[in-house]
């Protein structure tokens, strides 16, 4: 069998927008801003923990609901 490649994504909704996963109701929900010197350094730091949570989840620990779409 083969597995679903997952991919982080842009999601736009009532009351979210940002990053999430392709193949399940994971979202990225920073627990506060990141630290930094510089917009640069802010935006590196936000991404690589995005990334990094993104990497990590499981998508069976955040199931889709019925009506959930993905564009």
């Amino acid at each position: 069998m083969m597995a679903t490649r997952r991919t982080l994504i842009w999601i736009e909704g009532p009351g979210f927008q940002g990053s999430g996963c392709s193949e399940c109701a994971w979202v990225f929900t920073p627990s506060g801003p990141p630290g930094g010197d510089s917009l640069a350094e802010m935006m590196e730091k936000y991404e690589r923990r995005r990334d990094k949570e993104f990497a990590a989840h499981d998508c069976a620990e955040h199931p889709r609901t019925k009506n959930a779409k993905v564009k």
